[in-house]
Order: C-alpha cells, then sequence, then structure tokens
C-alpha cells in the first residue's frame, strides 16, 4: 500500500448508529472509504451532503434541493433527510425498548406506592387498642401521630435502601441500551425515594389520624 500524508484528523463519526461505537474511517483525496482492518478496503459510492438552514423540513427547501442536484445530472438519486430523521432512525429500537421498560418501572413504581400504603395502613388500624391505651394514659394526639409515621418512615428506609441498592447494580446491564448518560441517573435516584417517602407519611399519618380521633373508651371496646 502506497504511502499517504495526514493533512488532518477529525472528530469519530457515528455512521452506523448512535448507540454503536464508531469505526476507524480514513477519507481519501478522491472517495470516501474505511480500513476494515482485517477485512479489506470498502468503498462508499453514495455522497452525502449537509445543508443547515432555518427551513429545515419545509417541502420547498427539500423540494429546491432536488432540482439543484437534477439540475447537474437528472439520473442521480437524491434523498434529502433532515439530521432529526437521522437521529430518530437510529434510536429507533433503543428507543422502543426503553419506552417499554419506562412503562413497566412506571407499573412498579405504582404497585409499590400501593403496597407501600396498604400494608402501613393495615398495620396502623390493627394497633387501635394500642392507641386507645396511650390515649387512655394521657398521650397527646400529636404524639401518637408522629410516633406511627417514624415507624413507618423507618421500614420504608430499609426497604428503599435496599431496592435502591439493587437497582445500581442491575442498572449496569442496561449500559448498552443507553447513549449520551449513565446507568446511575442521579434524578431517577433521587425522585423515587422521595415518592416513596411521601406514600409511606400518608400511609401512617392518615389512619393514625383516624384513629387517635375516636374516643379510647371506643377504641377499646372495639377490640
Amino acid at each position: 500500500m502506497p504511502w499517504h500524508e495526514v493533512i488532518g484528523v477529525v472528530q469519530d463519526v457515528r455512521e452506523d448508529g448512535l448507540y454503536r461505537p464508531a469505526p476507524r474511517i480514513v477519507y481519501w483525496a478522491s472517495m470516501s472509504a474505511y480500513i476494515g482492518f482485517g477485512a479489506g478496503t470498502n468503498a462508499i459510492r453514495g455522497v452525502t451532503f449537509v445543508v443547515r438552514t432555518e427551513r429545515t423540513g419545509t417541502e420547498g427547501f427539500l423540494g429546491q434541493l432536488q432540482q439543484a442536484v437534477w439540475s447537474v445530472n437528472f439520473s442521480l438519486p437524491v434523498s434529502p433527510r433532515t439530521m432529526r430523521d437521522v437521529y430518530d432512525q437510529s434510536l429507533a429500537p433503543t428507543s422502543f425498548t426503553l419506552v417499554m421498560l419506562a412503562i413497566a418501572g412506571s407499573m412498579a413504581l405504582l404497585l409499590g406506592v400501593v403496597g407501600i400504603y396498604g400494608v402501613i395502613a393495615c398495620a396502623v388500624s390493627q394497633r387501635r387498642r394500642e392507641i386507645g391505651i396511650r390515649a387512655a394514659l394521657g398521650a397527646q394526639q400529636g404524639e401518637l401521630k408522629r410516633m406511627f409515621v417514624r415507624h413507618g418512615l423507618a421500614l420504608a428506609a430499609v426497604g428503599i435502601a435496599t431496592g435502591m441498592l439493587a437497582a445500581a447494580a442491575l442498572t449496569r446491564l442496561m449500559s448498552s441500551l443507553l447513549y449520551g448518560i449513565t446507568p446511575l441517573d442521579p434524578m431517577t435516584y433521587a425522585v423515587v425515594p422521595v415518592i416513596l417517602a411521601i406514600a409511606t407519611v400518608l400511609a401512617s399519618y392518615l389512619p393514625a389520624r383516624r384513629a387517635v380521633s375516636v374516643d379510647p373508651v371506643e377504641a377499646l371496646r372495639s377490640e
């Protein structure tokens, strides 16, 4: 292979999808080609021109591009596309997979919120006799409410911490589906615990408020 002079180096070009690593490409003076090391040289017959304009995607502008090319050679095929089209087409399979995972994750979050609320609310309701005894002994309503909220938050903290650690380990398996972000997304790991904590507070506070508002004598008789 004859010697060639390198006149410049450009950034990586992702020509086979944004989610795949950029191949090793060499641009020649008379044609575009990339060296597939071990597989020979693959010459690309097509030519791509990039046009930047505020009229991107309009029918009139696309028609003008076609007419400009056909005025030189009418037999040349012209397939104008916007960069948004190229971007969306490249990430279409990955986007579909991530949308399905987002729906599944949202359903799991909803079930988690409902499950936390139901379990803690049931646990608080079953302790009405204890609430009645504490109230009869002089415990204030605010103190009783805070006691149940603290107990619920302690249980939720253990579950949230365990879930976050498991999620951090499992999301590393999804790194091949992500582009431009890391598997450990700070926003997600900050929002989800807050949502679960709010559900826990409501699940602890609302049943406790109803229970402490009942007369202690009636609470003891109901058991």
